[in-house]
């Protein structure tokens, strides 16, 4: 079976929170693949945002990473895994 891990991760009042996400981001930094993150950038930066993770490595570990980021206040994340078959 192959398939992919992905982590989509709500960020509110992002000024206040990034420091934090990010420490816990680099601690399970091997998990990470692909990074994207999205916010409302046109005429202000918006204080609330999304970050969509690719994720590499087994379920546990993606399990400690989704505690730990949900440890944070204002952080929520959640996690998904598509597969198929071959």
């Amino acid at each position: 079976m192959s398939g992919y891990n992905v982590m989509a991760i709500l960020i509110n009042q992002r000024s206040k929170k990034a420091v934090k996400m990010q420490e816990v981001l680099t601690k399970h930094g091997c998990l990470i693949k692909m990074r994207l993150g999205l916010h409302e950038a046109d005429n202000v930066c918006a204080e609330d945002g999304l970050l969509l993770l690719q994720l590499t490595g087994d379920n546990s570990e993606i399990e400690i990473l989704t505690n730990d980021l949900n440890a944070i206040d204002g952080i929520k994340a959640k996690t998904m895994n598509i597969s198929w078959d071959e």
